[in-house]
């Protein structure tokens, strides 16, 4: 194994990495089968064995999930029939209301939807799709700066994280976030290879998409990326200076061209801006999506995490929220080991110049995990478990190189050392991981703890071995480190996963919050038309045992701690439900529960989809033509399942969570007397539903109660529109 930290170049202290000599060019399927002409003729076979493998574990039952979280894939079917909803992200064809994020993520499963029709694969394929491309980036970034072995150790890392199976099968913005964010690293690398601009600019442009795809988050890494830069750049100050200014254009306008459009756009002919409150982007990227999750002051949101140490709805926050209970089993299974590797690949390079893009690049990887991790582990807003994928990409970069650095220069004994130190971490806190839940496969910790001791012991001396029983130690070594978050990655992709907080592994991997909490009822989703869609199990802690489905507990407001086992994340069983979302005798379900009908979600369906009762579908399609939105109910996700169901427009009223001033009681009243909404769908999330929190939603709930005629269908309740009470 060789690292490139080539002789000067072009400039004085240039880089560069080795280029295959000039000759005839080769057929393209020769090249994308032989790989650089450096490389050993297994690398890139290797490489593509990997790639078909992550391919094939990421496509597996991936119709288990239905629609997985329903509230963007009615935005998702919103795009697909209308182009409008399709560019500014709206929750529906009528373009009520946007989801409260930018919609990039969102347009390429509508892409998808609008050829290949709606359905599960549709929708959560290019989700698959983009994990495989993150790990082919992660590989080729690794590859190109150390050696074809250290770049597939890399992607097997990632492909193999828990959280990573998780969201690349799932369809929140997270897996597009993950994808750009890894090709801004890779391509900061390639720039302070040679200093060209081009690779800077092009990085800026993943940021600035990144940003369309997830808002600030995906700024979090641009302190490291352009200090990096700025400092380790093979070329004169001034023009460092320059580029990133370039760089910095290149975010701004691509990430910026579509909030311009939508700021000036008049308000008046697009939908309302979900999550703001006052129908402004800008307000929703530095508020409820920004500071807020910083601060936990999200207006219009459900309420925040703790101070540090402290916990909250959203779990406890400090220095060691990456390893607790809540969040440990989703990525930190190999994060100790990662932490040792940077530290040791930043003290082998301490003496490089400093244009090394070897230091380099443990800098911008490294540099990007410890901003993310420090950010994730002290922000005391809404804070999800899943939202560690992020740190997947740099946390699998970095232990590819650093295993990798330390086993090219294992014949030192501080190496050695190290590199076992590496593997005893992944061990031991593998062990701890897995003893979390011990009536999950009780044997595999042991053969983690053992093996990769023993393994570990065997590293000591890798530098003395004969070459085959080094490289069987560091096999047996690898093995056990990967075997956990293996097989939690196993039980994820075997497993549906619906509505809006869903967590990687088995049953109890992840428990939010920690004390009281008894059984609450979840409900069913409404199966893509023509197949079947898996049950959806609810626990909820909260007053009265009547829960609300939040991580940390807590009633609303004032509810009780509670917990959400794992079985009431939005896991779902194997076994599916009829079309009609009735559930089949509440049976399959983890832990026995029961699923009724036509019942509340987490916090009164805020968090999961309903239950669209066959009748109740054929009362909203009856007519539809003639309407603008067959129905309007409270809150996004009790929309979104009966939009879904019917395929035709439902109005959201106060966007996801029930508390957006949109519409006003005196614009649905408008709406109602141009006919262009035909039902009200009783229950939604918290903003309302009949006798719901004070505010614009529950105004609109009892104008229409006290004013237009009940109809009940089954185990749903709505209210036409057209009828007058007593008519």
């Amino acid at each position: 194994m060789t690292t490139h930290d080539a002789p000067p170049a072009t400039a004085p202290g240039a880089t560069t990495v080795r280029e295959p000599a000039a000759g005839p060019r080769q057929p393209l399927v020769r090249r994308l089968w032989r790989g650089r002409p450096e490389d050993p003729r297994w690398a890139r076979p290797a490489l593509l064995v990997l790639l078909a493998a992550t391919l094939l574990l990421y496509l597996y039952g991936l119709g288990s999930s239905g629609y997985a979280n329903s509230f963007y894939s009615a935005a998702v079917q919103a795009g697909s029939v209308s182009w409008k909803a399709f560019f500014f992200g709206s929750l529906d064809a009528g373009n009520a209301i946007t989801v409260d994020k930018p919609p990039a993520a969102l347009w390429p499963m509508a892409l998808s939807v609008r050829l290949f029709g709606l359905n599960s694969w549709a929708i959560l394929a290019p989700e698959v799709l983009m994990g495989v491309a993150t790990v082919a980036v992660v590989c080729a970034a690794v590859h190109r700066r150390f050696s074809p072995v250290a770049g597939l150790v890399a992607g097997t890392v990632l492909a193999l994280t828990p959280v990573a199976a998780l969201m690349f099968r799932f369809n929140n913005p997270d897996a597009l976030l993950a994808l750009l964010m890894s090709a801004a690293c890779y391509l900061i690398i390639r720039a302070l290879e040679d200093g060209r601009t081009k690779w800077l600019v092009w990085a800026g442009t993943a940021v600035g998409f990144a940003f369309l795809a997830k808002t600030l988050q995906a700024f979090l890494i641009l302190p490291a990326l352009a200090v990096v830069y700025a400092v380790c750049a093979p070329v004169p100050p001034r023009k460092r200076v320059a580029q990133l200014a370039a760089a910095t254009l290149a975010l701004v306008v691509s990430g910026g061209w579509w909030v311009a459009v939508v700021e000036l756009w008049p308000a008046s002919s697009r939908p309302y801006i979900g999550g703001s409150q006052h129908d402004s982007f800008l307000e929703l990227t530095f508020g409820y999506n920004g500071l807020g999750r910083l601060n936990g002051e999200e207006t219009g949101s459900v309420g925040g995490g703790g101070g540090p140490g402290g916990g909250g709805r959203w779990g406890e926050t400090g220095w060691d929220r990456m390893f607790n209970a809540e969040i440990g089993g989703q990525i930190s299974w190999l994060l100790p080991t990662a932490l040792i590797l940077l530290a040791a690949g930043l003290v082998a390079t301490r003496r490089a110049r400093r244009t090394s893009v070897t230091r380099a690049s443990f800098l911008v990887w490294g540099g990007s995990l410890l901003t993310t991790m420090v950010v994730f582990s002290y922000m005391a807003g809404i804070f999800h478990q899943y939202y560690t994928v992020a740190l997947a990409p740099y946390l699998a970069a970095v232990t590819g190189m650093g295993a990798g650095l330390l086993w090219e220069r294992r014949r030192a004994g501080w190496a050695a050392v190290t590199l076992a130190a590496s593997l005893v971490a992944a061990a031991a806190w593998g062990y701890v991981l897995l003893h979390r839940t011990p009536d999950y496969l009780p044997w595999l910790r042991w053969l983690v703890l053992v093996g990769g001791l023993a393994a570990a012991l065997g590293l000591v001396f890798a530098g003395r071995l004969p070459r085959r029983l080094a490289r069987a130690t560091a096999a047996v070594g690898l093995v056990a480190a990967l075997a956990g978050p293996a097989a939690y990655t196993l039980s994820t992709v075997r497993q549906g996963h619906t509505g809006s907080i869903v967590t990687a592994g088995p049953a109890g991997a992840s428990m939010m919050g920690g004390r009281g909490g008894g059984p609450g009822v979840g409900r069913t989703g409404e199966g893509p038309p023509g197949q079947a869609q898996p049950n959806q199990q609810g626990r909820q802690g909260g007053p009265d045992g009547q829960g609300n489905g939040f991580p940390g507990g807590g009633g609303f407001p004032g509810g009780t701690p509670g917990r959400t086992p794992q079985n009431g994340n939005g896991r779902t069983p194997q076994n599916g439900t009829p079309q009609n979302g009735t559930p089949q005798n509440g049976n399959g379900f983890p832990g026995g529960g029961r699923v009724r009908e036509g019942g509340m979600g987490g916090a009164g369906g805020l968090l999961n989809g309903a239950s669209v009762p066959a009748g109740a579908r054929k009362l909203l399609e009856k007519d539809a033509g003639d309407y603008t939105w067959v129905a309007a109910s409270i809150g996004s996700q009790n929309a979104a399942s009966y939009q879904l169901a019917t395929g035709e427009a439902v109005m959201a009223i106060g966007g996801f969570n029930g508390t957006d001033p949109s519409p006003t009681l005196a614009e649905f009243k408008k709406y109602v007397e141009d006919g262009r909404i035909h039902y009200f769908i009783a229950g939604g999330g918290m903003g309302g539903g009949m006798g719901g929190d004070s505010g614009t939603a529950s105004r609109i709930s009892s104008w229409v109660q006290n004013t237009f005629t009940k109809v009940t269908v089954g185990s749903a309740t709505f209210y036409d529109l057209t009828r007058k009470a007593g008519a």
